[in-house]
């Protein structure tokens, strides 16, 4: 039963970021009261390995929709393969002021600056344990706004110790333009020697609690091919387990005369696809197979989905495609991969 198309109006009316909070209430609202079973059909399951993590379906949630986890088991009854929640950062902090969050519908974009608004890293673990979420689970890590960008691996290794007892995988994202200068730790030295320090520290975690955590990096679209190209050297030099390819961009070439395209922020949606899909394609030249590929960015059919296992992932999530297709892109997807 797809009712979004009926709600999609409704909520649209709503200021965008209104909307995001009343979405996930009222998931939550139909998980607990047994609606969700009425509503959402049960999705067969489409096993895939990744990681060395056994997924029951390729298709996951990208961070940004639950940023403090306190949704996991509303969101796990749409079908999901896998979640991936936060951004989180060490310490709590409010995010960049509103308006912060812009829907483009002629586009099917969305432009936001939200600025990795969250409770904290505490607030989020609390939440895992309270949801007892068995799936797999990917905990996305930030650092605080207010961190100097020279001491930015410290709130990095904070997350990793942090999530690493809760997280099925941990993703290190330092592509987002909402957050001032984060995305210079794409950059030259300043990668290898933040992927140098995570990967040590992921194997003394290791030892330390007697699993292995598997460690994803998330990095822009907007890179040229001379940078992922050394990114992906350095993925397969420090044997990171996997790249999610992409966050979202600072280019409006695609929204040229919108009169929301001079809002700051990360552009989400159709209009990243192309490019999210290009690097794609180059990581997965680039890796042959020996880093495993998430591909996020432009995803809002299913054969958007499949366009990026074409192109070289192997596993897809989606979070823009959400809000203009609703809960039915998930089924729509798996069907066809």
């Amino acid at each position: 039963m797809n009712l979004y198309p009926l709600l999609r109006p409704l909520l649209f009316s709503l200021d965008p970021e209104t909307a995001h909070e009343v979405t996930l209430k009222l998931l939550k609202t139909s998980h607990e009261t047994g609606l969700a079973k009425l509503i959402y059909p049960d999705i067969p399951d489409k096993p895939v390995q990744v990681m060395g993590l056994d997924f029951k379906n390729p298709v996951g949630l990208a961070a940004g929709m639950d940023k403090n986890g306190d949704y996991i088991n509303a969101l796990d009854a749409l079908g999901f393969g896998f979640l991936e929640i936060g951004t989180v950062t060490p310490r709590p902090q409010p995010g960049n002021p509103k308006p912060r969050l812009f829907r483009l519908p002629e586009h099917q974009a969305i432009i936001n600056r939200m600025g990795f608004n969250n409770l904290g890293i505490d607030h989020l673990l609390t939440q895992v344990r309270l949801s007892r979420y068995s799936g797999i689970l990917g905990i996305n890590i930030g650092k605080n706004f207010d961190t100097p960008i020279e001491k930015a691996t410290d709130d990095y290794v904070i997350g990793l110790r942090k999530a690493y007892p809760s997280a099925s995988y941990i993703t290190i994202n330092i592509s987002s333009p909402n957050t001032k200068n984060l995305r210079q730790l794409q950059q030259g030295d300043e990668i290898k020697a933040l992927i140098a320090t995570l990967k040590e520290e992921q194997l003394k975690l290791q030892i330390e609690h007697g699993f292995y955590v598997p460690l994803a990096i998330k990095i822009a679209p907007d890179l040229n091919d001379d940078e992922i190209s050394h990114i992906a050297r350095l993925l397969l030099e420090f044997e990171i387990d996997s790249v999610i390819a992409t966050n979202t961009t600072i280019f409006r070439g695609a929204i040229a005369g919108h009169p929301l395209a001079h809002e700051a922020g990360g552009l989400s949606g159709a209009p990243v696809k192309a490019a999210s899909t290009r690097v794609v394609r180059s990581l997965a030249s680039e890796l042959n197979g020996k880093v495993a590929i998430i591909a996020a960015g432009g995803i809002l059919s299913a054969e958007d989905a499949q366009e990026k296992i074409k192109a070289g992932a192997q596993l897809v999530q989606v979070y823009s495609g959400l809000i203009y297709k609703g809960p039915q892109l998930i089924e729509d997807i798996i069907k066809v991969l």
